[in-house]
């Protein structure tokens, strides 16, 4: 099928080199000129593994092409993905202007029928919105639907989550466009949930809504294993063996970040009150996962004593491994509390470049760490699990070591006359 993906952010890159490696033919839609002349020359302007590979192969067979022509690009598609971004506004609900916009501009330019398909994180109702603009911009009245089929990426792990889903989520009032959605995705051997768009649209909000709980529920229990001098990684280990529970979102740490999880908790919050129904356990989520960074830099404080003029170590930027995005990342959060605190901060990340003219960035650890107060680890990246940890005692000034991740072994740190702390180790 001739498929067109609108909005070239991480989801719709994804989706359309994952539609082309499915046998149809991809146009990638932005407005974004710099972004389409970058795909357009093979380069990904995000860090995301696998996929620049991907990029480059169905470049070269002519599988996949990318334009900021709107009227044609539409015209020559069969079947349209929504992929644009829904930020989050002031009031903690998603702003829908870009998937207006888009609705606008399939309405005023349809030709023939189209299938449009909404994968961007949306509110409940927004189908029924995208298809009433799209029915006012669409004069000659040619036919259409509008399908829901939420994405569940997760940023580092998008190319193996798109290839290998967990599921397949489509949702319509029309049985018969559902099932040429499903068609779009017959290599895949995922289960397909046939549904309602109301639904489909709620089951994304919900399952991000759940997996930033397990997140909070560990984080919050570890605020108690270091009180009590118990191992948190013990406890996950206990709780993650009952098929019930499951391993998964049980790791210990600074918290969730990044562009899904804050956003789209806020925003079930938000249409939960527009219902008049209290989800107060999800507003303890977001009271917990807040609290954390702050939490974290207490454990410095109380260790290092003022922190002024203290130089310290942030290492890792990214709001976790595998991704250069530094949306909502707890990392910042704790170079924020350090600026304020008049700390010298030094910073490191593998792919991520920080712009903020206050701290002092290193291309490599050992640079970053010479003559620190104390590291403080903030992205779980597997460079620094690698390290080697008896260099860098040889060049701190005090050999502190925070693990805000619980990614290093406290054994292997001592033997080389480190101090470790983790976030709820003994």
């Amino acid at each position: 099928m001739n498929v067109l993906v609108i909005g070239m952010g991480y989801v719709g890159t994804t989706t359309g080199l994952v539609l082309c490696e499915q046998g149809h033919k991809v146009i990638g839609l932005d407005i974004d000129k710099n972004k389409i002349n970058s795909l357009n020359d093979g380069k990904l302007y995000f860090y995301e593994k696998g996929l620049d590979e991907l990029l480059i192969s169905h470049l070269n067979r002519e599988n996949i092409t990318f334009t900021t022509e709107s009227m044609d690009a539409i015209q020559s598609s069969d079947i349209i993905f929504i992929c644009v971004g829904t930020p989050k506004n002031e009031d903690g609900k998603a702003d829908l202007q870009y998937v207006r916009e888009v609705a606008m501009l399939i309405g005023r330019y349809i030709n023939n029928y189209k299938l449009i398909v909404i994968k961007s994180t949306v509110p409940v109702g927004t189908a029924e919105t995208v298809t009433n603009i799209i029915m006012e911009n669409n004069r000659d009245h040619i036919p259409f639907d509008v399908v829901s089929n939420p994405e569940f990426l997760r940023e580092g792990n998008a190319l193996s989550d798109a290839t290998n889903p967990d599921r397949i989520v489509i949702g319509s009032s029309n049985m018969e466009a559902a099932k040429m959605v499903s068609e779009l995705f017959t290599k895949m051997t995922a289960p397909i949930v046939m549904t309602t768009s109301k639904t489909a649209e709620l089951v994304k909000y919900a399952s991000n809504s759940f997996l930033a709980l397990k997140i909070s529920f560990i984080n919050e229990l570890s605020t108690l294993c270091d009180r009590m001098n118990i191992d948190i990684d013990e406890i996950s280990m206990g709780m993650g063996l009952d098929h019930r529970i499951g391993p998964y979102f049980l790791k210990a740490g600074l918290g969730y970040g990044g562009s899904c999880f804050p956003k789209d908790v806020d925003a079930l919050l938000t249409t939960s009150k527009e219902y008049g129904v209290n989800l107060s356990i999800l507003e303890q989520v977001v009271s917990i996962n807040e609290s954390k960074p702050l939490y974290f830099i207490e454990k410095v404080s109380r260790t290092l004593g003022e922190l002024k003029n203290k130089r310290i170590a942030v290492l890792g930027l990214a709001f976790k491994s595998g991704t250069d995005d530094t949306r909502e990342s707890p990392s910042l959060r704790i170079i924020e509390y350090l600026l304020n605190a008049q700390s010298i901060v030094r910073v490191h990340d593998p792919v991520v470049t920080t712009s903020m003219k206050e701290v002092e960035q290193f291309t490599n650890v050992i640079d970053t760490v010479r003559d620190v107060d104390a590291v403080l680890i903030c992205t779980d990246w597997e460079e620094y699990k690698q390290l080697d940890w008896s260099k860098v005692k040889e060049v701190v000034k005090q050999p502190f070591v925070f693990d805000g991740r619980n990614i290093l072994n406290k054994d292997e740190l001592t033997k080389v006359g480190i101090h470790y702390y983790g976030i709820g180790k003994p």
